[in-house]
């Protein structure tokens, strides 16, 4: 579900679709809990995060969580299931 409004009118995002700009950062899988915030690898958008993971060797994709704002993670398996999708911008 979309953070913000996808056109000048305010229209909504398609419910149904990912929302790449959603804020998000990196952690090494099972670095949660307390002082989690200190631990951030990497931030930026979904999208940036989903392919910098799978630009990483496959070996090392599952040391690696996506925490999305509000606080869900995406394991590796999600990640990687993201960075097939058609509409993941910046895809080559």
């Amino acid at each position: 579900m979309a953070n913000s409004p996808t056109t000048f009118r305010g229209e909504p995002a398609d419910p149904s679709g990912t929302d790449w700009n959603h804020a998000a950062s990196l952690h090494r899988r099972g670095d949660d809990g307390m002082l989690n915030a200190f631990r951030i690898i990497r931030q930026g958008t979904l999208a940036e995060l989903v392919r910098f993971v799978a630009s990483l060797p496959e070996a090392e994709r599952a040391n690696y969580e996506i925490a999305k704002e509000g606080g869900r993670r995406l394991n590796h398996v999600e990640i990687m299931g993201l960075a097939t999708a058609p509409d993941l911008p910046g895809r080559t």
